[in-house]
């Protein structure tokens, strides 16, 4: 009597296919991140290898990371906020004009800075919670006025002569050769992290997310923790616009809109690594450097100014492209799974 093989049930084939499928759902942004200092390293050689380079990489971007650390909170609570640029122009032109125009020491005006950034997020929340403006027409809204009152405040021109204690304190102590903003910015990655994953404000955040409707009906506070997440992200841009000003040692009335396209590039970007489908910090901050990784590379092989916005624009699409794709094919596979 000869043996029948037995067939490999079809659950446990369906099992391993997620199972590899999800890996490189959550790890194939590092995988291709890698592959690009490869291939840059390969036909760039020495320069993109140097030292200098990657000091320059890690240490210029710190901005954009705070930036897209603070949105990814309201993020995280199904909310849009557009506005979170020009909070951060707000804050860089307040310390400035304080410290140079009206002559405040350099941390009461960093102090004031953060304070004018909370009550914009204040109003944000407000708009929002409030009166139940959509988030994303509001702060559309917001950001605009927010802009105008940067233009207002400093008769459209650069404030130039910021103290060099701000600078001192942002870029000019080192850690490895890498400015200190670097490690705010990771800071506030890590903690960003630890609020989320950890704490009952992160986990309600999160589940308000998903769905608002089932979150009332769970007896959260909905309407506060959407007005909290709005108010974090501003104070969050409220620092990148301290560190900014601490950066260049100016503010320039016009600089802040240039990060909107990247922040929103990051946050989407990241949601496709680590946790996939999930707004998620270290995967904002891998993001990050992915996108100044790409953008560096091709600019040492010569690429004009056009490829900044060509490549966070085709990142923001691809991203947002992959993570419906991504839902699908999840949805596709638990009807597969409820009918086999």
């Amino acid at each position: 009597m000869t043996a029948t093989p037995m067939k490999r049930p079809r659950t446990i084939q369906l099992t391993s296919a997620k199972t590899l499928g999800g890996w490189s759902e959550r790890y194939g942004l590092i995988v291709i991140w890698a592959l690009l200092i490869a291939v840059f390293s390969v036909i760039e050689g020495p320069i993109f290898l140097s030292v200098a380079n990657w000091q320059s990489i890690l240490g210029s971007q710190s901005v954009l990371l705070l930036l897209a650390i603070g949105l990814l909170v309201p993020m995280t609570a199904g909310d849009y906020d557009l506005s979170i640029t020009g909070v951060m122009g707000i804050s860089s032109m307040t310390v400035a004009i304080l410290n140079v125009q009206g002559g405040w020491p350099i941390w009461p005006a960093v102090i004031a800075a953060i304070v004018a950034s909370l009550l914009a997020g204040l109003l944000n929340g407000a708009i929002v919670v409030v009166f139940g403006v959509d988030p994303f027409i509001s702060t559309l809204g917001t950001g605009s006025v927010f802009l105008g009152i940067i233009y207002w405040i400093s008769d459209s021109n650069t404030i130039t002569g910021v103290s060099s204690d701000l600078t001192a304190w942002v870029v000019g102590g080192k850690i490895l050769g890498i400015p200190l903003a670097f490690y705010y910015g990771v800071l506030a990655c890590a903690i960003v992290w630890f609020v989320l994953k950890y704490t009952v404000f992160g986990r309600e955040v999160l589940f308000v997310g998903r769905n608002k409707s089932l979150s009332r009906l769970a007896g959260m506070k909905v309407g506060r923790l959407r007005f909290l997440a709005l108010t974090i992200s501003a104070g969050v841009a409220g620092i990148a616009g301290v560190v900014y000003t601490g950066t260049t040692g100016s503010a320039d009335p016009t600089s802040s809109q240039s990060f909107l396209l990247p922040t929103f590039a990051a946050v989407f970007l990241g949601a496709t690594v680590i946790q996939n489908q999930r707004f998620n910090a270290w995967g904002t901050l891998i993001a990050v450097y992915f996108l100044v990784t790409g953008i560096t590379g091709l600019q040492l092989l010569g690429a004009d100014s056009f490829v900044q916005p060509l490549f966070f624009g085709g990142a923001l699409v691809i991203s947002v492209a992959l993570s419906q794709f991504s839902r699908r094919k999840d949805a596709a596979s638990a009807e597969r799974l409820g009918h086999g």
